[in-house]
């Protein structure tokens, strides 16, 4: 598929977590597809390595560093990019993690720390990227990470859960306040992928991971990236508030054992029982 047809190029584009993992590939789609990249990451040097990638395909590229748990620090890192880029065109915003607890054990504290790391961060990257939007009037387009745990149950990681779905509900309200700005917000929900954070596993492992996933595998960080690069580009230049599914049909799978039941019918259709 040409450049032209993403509508990315010469773009500007922020990737926040965009050092490694989902992130690292959603900036690869990014310049692959024409858009200049800045690459957000804890760790400086993370960043700079994807940097270096996305200069080599001829695009410009900026390498920075900053702890998006801290409000003031967010908001002077993003001041900085659009005024260094020029402009944002773009944000993929891929930073998130789940804390495992039984809710009865559950703190407040632990609570508030998956909210933090999941969704009020992205309340405010969004928001002060929206700003540098509107004040240029400019149309663009915004990309969280929310989780299939977000949108079914999530036992034993609930406030993750919780956050999650928090995202999903958020990005609905993002897109019709800043709709008639050309402003467009979305989400990609993972299901089990393959991540530095949770490699490829014994054979125990990744049958427990894969277990009601219709494609019986996890997916790629690219199966993320390319869902990413749909929501930024020009192909979903109509499509807004949505959250893509990318579970390899978990969501879709049916949770009752049917091939057992259509044994059990009798001649004509009918279940085998009294």
């Amino acid at each position: 598929m040409s450049n032209s047809l993403f509508g990315l190029e010469g773009k500007n584009a922020l990737v926040i977590g965009g050092g490694q993992g989902m992130g690292e590939s959603t900036v690869m789609q990014l310049a692959n597809a024409g858009a200049n990249v800045t690459v957000l990451d804890l760790e400086l040097p993370r960043a700079e390595a994807v940097a270096a990638r996305v200069k080599a395909l001829g695009r410009k590229s900026w390498a920075v560093s900053a702890n998006v748990l801290d409000d003031a620090a967010l908001k002077a890192v993003i001041a900085k990019v659009d005024a260094d880029m020029g402009g944002i065109d773009a944000m993929a915003s891929i930073i998130g993690m789940a804390g495992w607890s039984r809710l009865v054990d559950m703190t407040e504290e632990f609570w508030d720390m998956d909210q933090n790391r999941n969704v009020r961060y992205f309340f405010i990257a969004a928001r002060e990227v929206a700003k540098t939007m509107l004040k240029r009037k400019k149309p663009g387009s915004i990309v969280c990470i929310t989780s299939i745990d977000g949108v079914r149950s999530a036992p034993y990681h609930a406030s993750y859960g919780a956050a999650k779905a928090g995202l999903v509900s958020l990005v609905k309200s993002m897109s019709i306040e800043w709709g008639e700005a050309g402003i467009r917000v979305n989400a990609v929900a993972p299901g089990a992928i393959v991540t530095p954070r949770i490699p490829v596993g014994d054979e125990v492992r990744e049958r427990a991971m894969t277990k009601g996933v219709p494609m019986h595998r996890r997916g790629t960080t690219d199966d993320i990236g390319k869902a990413a690069l749909f929501f930024l580009s020009a192909q979903s230049s109509y499509v807004t508030g949505q959250t893509l599914a990318v579970d390899g049909g978990y969501l879709a799978a049916a949770l009752l054992d049917y091939e057992a039941i259509i044994n059990s019918m009798q001649p004509g259709g009918t279940l085998g029982v009294k």
